[in-house]
């Protein structure tokens, strides 16, 4: 449940509370009008309701008011669960718009972005060169690279191209970063190959594959249900720091064999949750408002699917092929 504003003109009032009735929830609070006739008027919104109720105020209101989500600790008294609220808990419980502002923050290119990609690139490759597992954990709990591929996947929910392009830039500016300190590392340190910590992200099978989709998946449900906690397994699963930090050591050693196990693991891993997310994302139904939005994002959402879809395709093949030549060896 949360708690909605609505700061708008005194004429809107009677439509609003009107749009409030229709779906089943409360004013909680009607504020006296200013000297320019604007209003506050408060709403007590369940989950269930709150998506739909938010696309019919900004349907009635446009630009012209502004329209405030606000989170709750408690509501009392409290409200007791009817059996009709067992199919709401089934759908998404967050709406388009927390969504995007949970989201689009961790796509930012900035200062701090590159900071914590640098700092947790010397961690995991320390981790990584002392077979240090809970240095390597720490790591990925950091997971800067995390979060541009789910802004990435909701940009294509939602149609959403200028963010897409963001969220590309800011994965391929970490990648890069991450990739030129670890080849850095590589040349200066001492490659430990008796470290199953770092031989671990050389070695890419089905299996890593079915734990990306998953992790995938498993990241974009804690999203929309507000279940943020979920997110650390998460990252902790199908961290895209650890693959990169082992292909840039491997590269800077001069083990061109090994590079190559730490690239496909590093390539399976984005193709996998960027194609999970997005599945996700569209069985869940996070859309756009309009009919037309919603249009665009059904054609670009089915045209990157394909285009993860065929990339993991081409993986796969590249993964069995590789496996077949080494078991020839």
């Amino acid at each position: 449940m949360k708690l909605i504003e609505v700061i708008t003109d005194e004429k809107n009032l009677v439509p609003v509370t009107s749009i409030v009735e229709q779906h089943e929830s409360e004013v909680n609070w009607v504020g006296s009008p200013d000297m320019q006739g604007r209003q506050l008027i408060r709403l007590l919104v369940g989950d269930e309701n709150r998506q739909s109720m938010l696309d019919a105020l900004q349907g009635l209101l446009g630009e012209t008011s502004k329209i405030l989500v606000l989170p709750l600790e408690a509501v009392l008294p409290r409200k007791e669960p009817v059996p009709s609220d067992q199919q709401a808990k089934e759908k998404v419980t967050t709406t388009r718009e927390e969504l995007y502002n949970n989201i689009v923050k961790n796509a930012h290119l900035d200062s701090t972005y590159l900071l914590l990609v640098f700092l947790s690139t010397v961690v995991v490759a320390i981790g990584l060169l002392e077979d240090n597992v809970a240095v390597v954990i720490g790591a990925m709990v950091i997971a800067p690279l995390l979060g541009p591929n789910m802004a990435l996947a909701l940009g294509a929910a939602l149609g959403d191209v200028a963010l897409m392009w963001k969220a590309t830039k800011t994965t391929i500016a970490g990648i890069t970063l991450a990739l030129s300190l670890s080849i850095i590392l590589g040349i200066v340190y001492p490659l430990n190959l008796d470290s199953h910590e770092l031989m671990a992200r050389t070695d890419v099978g089905l299996d890593s594959v079915v734990l990306a989709l998953a992790s995938g998946a498993a990241a974009v449900v804690s999203l929309t249900t507000g279940l943020a906690s979920v997110l650390v397994g998460v990252m902790v699963a199908v961290a895209l720091l650890p693959p990169t930090a082992t292909l840039g050591l491997m590269i800077g050693a001069g083990q061109s064999k090994l590079a190559v196990g730490a690239a496909l693991l590093l390539a399976v891993n984005i193709v996998s949750v960027n194609l999970a997310a997005k599945v996700v994302f569209w069985v869940r139904g996070v859309k756009p408002r309009s009919w037309l939005e919603k249009q665009k994002a059904n054609q670009s959402m089915a045209t990157y699917m394909v285009i993860w879809a065929i990339s993991l395709i081409v993986l796969l093949a590249v993964i069995f092929i590789r496996k077949g030549l080494l078991k020839g060896l």
